[in-house]
């Protein structure tokens, strides 16, 4: 099973009075980064709410908002009326004395620091049981969009999977054309610069099989065909798979493509490398989303 690492969950409930609103977002990242917003008097819970979130996601670049709406709003809010008093007894002796033209003192006076306070009620026990059971679902939502999101991908690792396995097979007709053209190149030098009588001829073949070796790409194409097939069967796996383990097995299959074009001596073996490669460098590109 694949799972990535972009996903989404919201979830809202009622409870008593309040409407409990959580909302999770995730994208790729190596770690677990986690930011949380949520109410001020929530904060001596955040320890067990990180724990939560990275039992049930392990990494990724995570904003989880946390909102309790209660029947009074956002918040509960409270006016310091001594305050607001002493303040607006100041500034009227003040707008008296120096001839000030009325403004809209109220609204001034409800800026000031203090004045106006949010009644930060301690967390419920209740009320966090079920804030801790509205954020397992949000955190289940989550999971859900990432493994929809994860068969896309997977889906995706297959068609590159297959491109590069159809490849291979387009390469044996070239092989042994590229065989022969290195033959009578060795020879057409050797006639060239009047040698060839000299050469002996089980020497000669000894170096042309040397060569021949050298070129050979026989191992290298059923390493590929070999990593190809574990990919695939590590995408067909039940369980969550690693984004680390296909990782290494990409790393790999680069190796092997690589050495086929530094021994292709064909350009027609060079051109179906680079059609591996753009395939490779795709599903390169995809892993960087995977969990």
């Amino acid at each position: 099973m694949l799972l990535s690492m972009t996903g989404y969950g919201r979830v809202s409930k009622e409870y008593e009075n309040k409407v409990i609103h959580i909302e999770v977002r995730s994208l790729n990242s190596k770690f677990l980064d986690l930011k949380i917003k949520m109410p001020q008097n929530y904060r001596e819970k955040e320890i067990e709410i990180r724990k939560q979130v990275t039992s049930a996601l392990g990494r990724g670049k995570v904003d989880l908002s946390i909102d309790i709406e209660s029947e009074f709003g956002k918040e509960k809010y409270s006016i310091n009326k001594k305050l607001f008093t002493a303040l607006y007894t100041e500034l009227s002796s003040i707008k008296s004395d120096l001839n000030i033209e009325n403004g809209d003192m109220f609204q001034s006076i409800l800026r000031v620091p203090n004045v106006v306070s949010v009644n930060e009620e301690p967390v419920d026990e209740e009320e966090w049981g079920q804030l801790k059971e509205v954020l397992e679902e949000a955190l289940s939502k989550l999971t859900e969009f990432r493994k929809t999101e994860g068969d896309s991908l997977k889906s995706d690792f297959f068609i590159r999977l297959d491109n590069i396995q159809n490849s291979l097979t387009k390469i044996p007709p070239f092989e042994a054309a590229r065989m022969e053209k290195m033959k009578g190149r060795i020879k057409q030098n050797l006639e060239d610069n009047n040698v060839k009588s000299a050469v002996d001829e089980n020497r000669f073949e000894q170096e042309i099989l040397y060569y021949l070796e050298k070129m050979d790409i026989t191992e290298e194409k059923v390493r590929l065909k070999q990593h190809c097939l574990y990919f695939k069967e590590e995408l067909e796996k039940s369980i969550p798979i690693k984004g680390k383990k296909l990782n290494f097995i990409t790393q790999e299959m680069g190796r092997e493509i690589n050495t086929i074009g530094s021994k292709a001596n064909s350009s027609d073996i060079q051109r179906i490398v680079v059609e591996m490669k753009d395939d490779l460098e795709k599903m390169k590109e995809q892993m960087a989303n995977i969990l």
